[in-house]
C-alpha cells in the first residue's frame, strides 16, 4: 500500500537512495534537501531514475524551512539528515558542538513536534530516526557526533514508549561505516578550526578507518524495509558484523577501568 513519506537529508547517501527506492515502489515521497542547488540536483536525479519526488528545501537551522516541512501530513517521518564534526572533546569549538546538536537532534525534534500531533489525531504513523553505530558505542575524536546520536537513542526510546498507545511506531536506523562520503567529510571537518600548535590533543590519521567502507546499498535496502514494514524492528544496524561489535562495546563498559 502506498504511503506518504517525508525524509530529511535526501540529497545524497542513504537518504537519497531510500527516497528514490521508496518512490520507485509507488510511495508518495517528500524528499528534503538542505540547499536550493541540492533541491534542483535531487529533482534531476529523480528524473534520471524515472521516479517522481516532491523535493523541498529543509535547512534544519532555518525556522521557516522547518515550519514548511512541518505543514505536511505524512504516514512516515524519516529523520535522516545529519552532520559529523571531528575533533578531540577538549579542543573542538563549542559552536561546532551546538550546531551538531541543532541539526542532528533539535531541528528534527522540532519537526516531530509539528508532525506527530497529526499522527496522534488519526492514531497511526511511523517515525524513523537515523542514529548510528555511534549512538551505541563511542568513536574517539568523533565524540560530538556520537553525543548527538546517543541523544537520539534516548529521544527515540522515550518516544517509542510514549507514542505506542496511539498506534505510532518509532524505530532507529544505525549505520556503521559505509562509503557514502559522509564519514570522509566528517573526518576532514576539523581542519577548518584545528591548529596543531595550540591543540591539546593531537588528531589521528583517519585514513585506515576509511579505507574499507561498506557498500551503502546494504544499509539503503535495510532502511527501506524498516520504513515500509508494518512491524519493523526497533533497531536496524548494518553491516551485520557491526551488531556484535556494538554489543561487545556495551558489555565492556561494565567491566573496564576508568
Amino acid at each position: 500500500m502506498s504511503q506518504k513519506i517525508l525524509i530529511t537529508g535526501a540529497s545524497s547517501g542513504f537518504g537519497q537512495g531510500a527516497a528514490l527506492e521508496l518512490a520507485r515502489r509507488g510511495n508518495d515521497v517528500i524528499a528534503a534537501a538542505e540547499t536550493w542547488p541540492q533541491v534542483r540536483s535531487l529533482r534531476a536525479d529523480a528524473k534520471d531514475a524515472g521516479v517522481e519526488l516532491t523535493v523541498i528545501k529543509l535547512n534544519l537551522l532555518d525556522e521557516i524551512d522547518i515550519t514548511h516541512a512541518g505543514s505536511f501530513d505524512v504516514d512516515v517521518l524519516v529523520l535522516n539528515a545529519g552532520v559529523m564534526e571531528g575533533g578531540a572533546m577538549v579542543d573542538i569549538p563549542l559552536q561546532r558542538v551546538r550546531e551538531s546538536f541543532d541539526i542532528n537532534l533539535f531541528g528534527h525534534l522540532e519537526l516531530v513536534q509539528a508532525i506527530a500531533p497529526k499522527m496522534i489525531a488519526r492514531q497511526s504513523g511511523r517515525i524513523v530516526w537515523t542514529s548510528s553505530m555511534g549512538g551505541i558505542l563511542v568513536v574517539p575524536f568523533l565524540g560530538a557526533y556520537c553525543a548527538t546520536k546517543h541523544a537520539i537513542e534516548a529521544v527515540a526510546g522515550s518516544m517509542k514508549a510514549e507514542l505506542e498507545q496511539f498506534g505510532i511506531k518509532v524505530a532507529t536506523i544505525n549505520p556503521g561505516v559505509f562509503g557514502t562520503g559522509f564519514n570522509d567529510t566528517g573526518a576532514e571537518s576539523y581542519v577548518q578550526w584545528h591548529d596543531t600548535a595550540t591543540a591539546h590533543v593531537p588528531m589521528p590519521d583517519f585514513g585506515p578507518s576509511l579505507a574499507d567502507q561498506a557498500d551503502p546499498q546494504e544499509m539503503v535496502d535495510a532502511m527501506v524495509e524498516t520504513i515500509v514494514s508494518d512491524s519493523p524492528d526497533y533497531r536496524t544496524m548494518r553491516p551485520l558484523e557491526t551488531i556484535e561489535a556494538a554489543k561487545q562495546w556495551q558489555e565492556t563498559e561494565w567491566t573496564q577501568k576508568a
